[in-house]
């Protein structure tokens, strides 16, 4: 499309500050004299660019201009600060500079029109976001002590490739050099991270096959049915698909759900104390029964 075509090359031109009709032709696909148009439609906008013929010459942008209301509306612009607003929320001190140097250009000061806490109420790791972020833009490869959900303890080296949240918690994705693998790390697991002056050479994720995982440590799924009490609502909504769900006449709820057996499990089911029975399969029920008695039985 033209329109894209045209803020492309404002890009190109900010960037290369010189470049020739030609090469611009060859890039997008089009005629020399396309590119021509596409100049003039610039200049009749606003847009200070101009040629130059002869040696060294080429389509050039005024030294002096800058991304301003010429090429962006007044929405675009409180779009851009507002995605920068709410980025911001992550404590890059990156984005904060950013935030402000394009509200200068802009004239405009951002709204703050979104709060968010990426921290948990007892332990913060967000300095451990910022260094990755850092090892991940510039390809450093990271080393840390890792706990597993398996209670090991080992030192990773690995090359950070990706920021991931989900499910109310921060991962980093990479290639773990310790196992010459793709792996994903809990940053609330992490300790002792340092980022090295070694760096690595992109990979791409979706080419790198993951090894099996070992007979000893995969999680079998358990097809599970809990019956969850109705002061309980607010975690059933929160933690569960509309669809694993039947309220019943009573006000509690039936949650039929396929989860991995581990000590994850357990714990969840716990935490609902008396308001969650286990209703399928009968060995789960079991399990949970000799926790809870364990468990009463350090009390008394």
């Amino acid at each position: 499309m033209q329109v894209n075509r045209l803020f492309e090359i404002i890009y190109i031109l900010m960037r290369e500050k010189t470049v020739t009709a030609r090469s611009l032709a060859e890039r997008f696909g089009v005629s020399a004299r396309t590119i021509y148009r596409d100049i003039d439609t610039l200049s009749f906008s606003g847009i200070p660019v101009y040629t130059e013929k002869g040696k060294g010459g080429g389509i050039s942008l005024l030294p002096d201009f800058v991304l301003n209301k010429s090429i962006l509306s007044e929405q675009e612009q409180n779009e851009i600060l507002s995605a920068l607003q709410g980025l911001s929320n992550v404590k890059t001190f990156e984005t904060e500079q950013v935030l402000g140097k394009l509200s200068a250009v802009f004239n405009k000061t951002a709204a703050n029109w979104l709060e968010v806490d990426f921290t948990d109420w007892g332990f913060s790791n967000g300095h451990y976001f910022n260094d990755f972020k850092a090892a991940i833009l510039e390809r450093r490869v990271a080393e840390f002590d890792y706990y597993s959900s398996y209670g090991e303890i080992t030192r990773r080296r690995v090359e950070p490739l990706q920021l991931w949240f989900k499910s109310k918690a921060w991962y980093v994705k990479a290639f773990c050099l310790t196992r010459q693998d793709m792996r994903t790390f809990k940053l609330s697991r992490i300790r002792n991270l340092s980022l090295n002056y070694e760096h690595f050479t992109e990979r791409d994720m979706l080419k790198v096959k993951p090894a099996p995982i070992p007979a000893g440590h995969k999680k079998p799924d358990v097809d599970l049915k809990l019956k969850i009490s109705a002061e309980m609502a607010y975690r059933v909504y929160d933690e569960f698909c509309e669809d694993l769900v039947e309220r019943q006449e009573d006000g509690s709820f039936i949650v039929s759900v396929i989860w991995p057996e581990d000590d994850w499990v357990y714990g969840t089911i716990l935490s609902y104390g008396d308001h969650a029975e286990v209703l399928e399969p009968e060995y789960m029920r079991e399990i949970i029964k000799n926790k809870m008695l364990k468990s009463i039985g350090k009390y008394l």
